[in-house]
């Protein structure tokens, strides 16, 4: 019996799916407005975040529900320390530490893996699914917003063990469908995810401070710039 699990995660985070894409930081970034150091902090709380739940899915492997989504091929960890080598260098786990966002976001994955372990699934399913749909257009975006070359700064966005993203997205919606679990089980997933978008959102919305006070740094410097040149062009005029 199928437990339409894909459907209704689908559906029912339809809300806080379109909530999170109008988060100030998520806009500006799908507008190409990408700025390194708010970027690398992101990609700092990642490594927490995502080292929690695939630590917490391995604790879990041989669940009934939970092994039936443990996908190898998604683990971020490797490609965020990759990517954090690259933004802060060899020393990165001296400089990154988790915001009040990603803490908050950290001890719930740990709270529900102890707690009631199926609720990974809206972990697993908002983040990962995620990175594989909108996340492969962020991935073109912040490579061109930062001038980054092929390959650098980017890893987590690579699924180098995902030949088709498409066909692995449907193959893991048919295995959240198959899952052994009743409607209130769902529904509780379900509320879990949109929590996790919540939490996702918190996140980003850390970082609109840092974005609009580099963005505005930015325009200073440029109109500061201008200013001297103008004012250069006269003088050498007179």
């Amino acid at each position: 019996m199928s437990s339409n699990l894909a459907t209704k995660l689908r559906e029912g985070t339809k809300k806080a799916h379109t909530m999170a894409e109008n988060v100030g930081f998520v806009k500006c970034f799908l507008k190409g407005v990408v700025e390194k150091n708010s970027y690398r902090k992101l990609v700092g709380n990642f490594y927490f975040v995502y080292s929690a739940m695939e630590e917490e899915m391995e604790r879990h492997r041989q669940h009934p529900i939970l092994s039936k989504i443990y996908f190898q091929q998604l683990i971020r960890q490797r490609t965020l320390e990759q990517d954090l080598n690259f933004y802060y260098g060899s020393n990165w786990r001296e400089q990154i530490a988790l915001s009040p966002a990603g803490e908050a976001y950290v001890q719930r994955i740990r709270e529900i893996s102890a707690e009631s372990p199926e609720l990974l699934i809206a972990h697993s399913y908002t983040r990962y699914l995620g990175d594989l749909s909108g996340g492969q257009i962020l991935k073109g975006i912040a490579q061109r917003a930062m001038n980054l070359s092929e390959g650098e700064g980017i890893a987590f966005y690579e699924f180098k063990d995902i030949p088709d993203e498409k066909e692995f997205k449907v193959k893991y919606r048919e295995a959240l469908d198959e899952l052994p679990i009743d409607d209130a089980t769902a529904d509780r997933i379900v509320d879990e995810a949109n929590a996790a978008f919540g939490m996702n959102m918190k996140l980003f919305q850390e970082l609109e401070g840092n974005l609009i006070k580099s963005i505005g740094q930015m325009l200073f410097n440029s109109l500061t710039r201008r200013r001297t040149r103008g004012n250069t062009e006269l003088a050498t005029a007179e």
